[in-house]
């Protein structure tokens, strides 16, 4: 049930009739009419534009149409009341037995809020693929719960939805990891490690070096670098994203599929990509333009081969290999991106750090070029995290040698709290994350003040079953904060549908504080007002008065359930 989509069907109806009528002229485009909530909820229960922005394309005041519109709409059994507004906006208020239905509909129906917005197209969400060099840091943590609760959300707004991660395991940083490890190996034998600039510092290496040790014994140690640098990189690839797939276990993220890049090479995928665009006549051989501002000293003009991925909206284009032969960065990204645009996806999202800005238009040129425009592609770059504890910088860990882990982040805050901290900025704002105020417990604290809802609602359940009460899926309402409450529930089917257009799961995140706000608000009401406890002598009255806050545990449940987030039962 969508009531906002419920009410918004009701206005277009009624505009159609209207042009049956001869009151507005045939062939109206509706698209843009829209039913939503008013600015200010002393207005009514929900606002409808229809009138303003018909009125250009019907040559009539938008008065004269939200006129005849009001009277249409206030014939219809749901709608209590219709005020005209201003120049022609229309506010309605609904009847109260449309908000007892609602929190029936929810307390009954499967999976409230859940839209067919999606129509089962195939999603490929890829997030994380952090290089396989060492633990995740903050930045990967970030990401990968941004990544995550796109994906839950897309899949509950009816998208078909594939988690991936990208392994980049074909540069030169993993000949640096093995190199790294080597040393570690070297370690392990009693040997001093010489870890050279350049090298991976850090302890979680030391535990890989036992391991190669275990496997190969003192076998490696004599040989040349040429004749165990293979071995030990698949090795030390391996044992890195073990340890990147138990970090995301902590975190609660779990892949459906991992992609190596190193696959891309010497399959003929690359060649097989490049060959596509080359046929429909984006690669070309040229010299690009000297890149803008001061001129490097090193910069000469190349012949290189290049994609026209202007012909895509790309301000420039790309070399996809170099004068010497060998492939760009750019070209195995074009060819996993094909393999995606192959396996038949009809949206692919990629989740990027804030550096990989100058990858964006690139990206969505090559993917627009591949799939001759019928693939969407949208890439969401997620800004930098600042930790803070003790209203100090957060130290980097000793153990990574140069950053904090998602480790670290996660033993101190817990994984429903960094998951929901994390989702409390939307992913191109920056987003400081201060230990002690996310454990605080306070309103200042949104995911405190989330779970603190549930877990009132929760303990009100506990104590109706203590007392024998019967409950009911029928609510009663003596107050307008009780109203205020349901007309929020009401709202979460909408607050779905226009995160999943938008690709921004931190909405789902505001919407379920604010809902808390509004049943924290109620609760304190009845603090002061004896009837509107929900605990009552009558045990009739109380299944009814219990109603409502069961319906906002359902919507909590939901709305944290795609942010990745427990709910909370109790608060300790």
């Amino acid at each position: 049930m969508n009531l906002f989509a419920d009410i918004r069907s009701l206005v277009i109806d009624s505009l159609n009739a209207m042009s049956a009528e001869g009151v507005l002229p045939e062939g109206l485009e509706f698209s843009n009419v829209a039913v939503e909530p008013p600015r200010d909820p002393l207005h009514g229960d929900m606002a409808t534009n229809a009138a303003m922005v018909l009125a250009k394309p019907a040559k009539m005041k938008p008065r004269d149409i939200a006129e005849k519109l009001s009277e249409k709409l206030a014939a219809d059994a749901r709608i209590e009341t219709v005020d005209v507004a201003g120049p022609g906006f229309i506010n309605l208020r609904l009847a109260e037995a449309v908000w007892s239905g609602l929190v029936e509909t929810v307390l009954t129906s499967e999976g409230f809020g859940r839209s067919t917005l999606g129509g089962q197209k195939k999603v490929n969400v890829e997030y994380v693929s952090a290089n396989p060099t060492g633990p995740m840091h903050v930045g990967h943590t970030r990401g990968a719960v941004f990544g995550d609760a796109l994906a839950s959300l897309l899949d509950f707004a009816g998208y078909d939805v594939t988690r991936e991660y990208y392994i980049n395991d074909g540069g030169a940083q993993v000949d640096v990891l093995a190199r790294s490890v080597f040393e570690r190996y070297r370690e392990a034998h009693g040997l001093s490690p010489e870890i050279a600039e350049g090298l991976y510092p850090g302890d979680y290496l030391v535990p890989v070096g036992e391991a190669l040790k275990e496997k190969y014994g003192d076998s490696l140690l004599d040989k040349p670098e040429e004749e165990w640098l293979a071995d030990v990189r698949v090795f030390a690839t391996d044992a890195m994203m073990a340890m990147i797939r138990d970090d995301l276990k902590m975190l609660g993220v779990e892949m459906d599929r991992f992609f190596s890049e190193k696959s891309l090479y010497n399959t003929g995928l690359i060649e097989t990509a490049i060959k596509e665009l080359d046929e429909k006549g984006l690669i070309y051989r040229g010299v690009l333009e000297p890149p803008k501002g001061k001129m490097p000293e090193d910069w000469e003009p190349r012949e290189q081969t290049l994609f026209k991925s202007t012909a895509h909206g790309d301000d420039v284009d790309r070399p996809i290999q170099k004068s010497d032969g060998a492939w760009t960065y750019f070209a195995p990204d074009i060819a996993y991106h094909y393999d995606k645009v192959k396996r038949g996806y009809d949206v692919i999202i990629d989740v990027f750090g804030a550096d990989h800005g100058g990858y964006v238009k690139r990206m969505k040129a090559a993917v627009s070029a591949l799939s001759d425009g019928k693939v969407d592609c949208d890439i969401k770059l997620i800004q930098l995290v600042k930790l803070f504890k003790n209203g100090e910088p957060f130290k980097m860990s000793k153990r990574a040698g140069t950053f904090v882990t998602l480790r670290d982040v996660v033993e101190q805050a817990g994984k429903d709290v960094t998951r929901f901290i994390m989702l409390t900025r939307k992913n191109d704002a920056s987003l400081d994350f201060d230990f002690d105020k996310v454990l605080e417990q306070s309103k200042d604290n949104p995911v405190f003040y989330v779970q603190y809802a549930h877990a009132r609602i929760c303990s009100v359940l506990r104590k109706a079953e203590a007392q024998g009460i019967t409950l009911s899926d029928t609510p009663r309402f003596d107050d307008p904060a009780e109203i205020a409450v349901a007309r929020k529930l009401a709202d979460f089917p909408r607050q779905v549908e226009i995160a999943a257009k938008g690709h921004e799961p931190h909405r789902i995140a505001f919407y379920l504080y604010d809902l808390a706000s509004d049943f924290h608000a109620l609760w304190n009401k009845g603090n002061e007002n004896e009837a509107l406890r929900f605990l009552q002598d009558d045990a009739e009255l109380s299944a009814a008065k219990i109603a409502l806050p069961r319906a906002v545990a359902v919507v909590i449940s939901a709305g944290l359930a795609i942010l990745g987030v427990t709910p909370a039962e109790e608060m300790r």
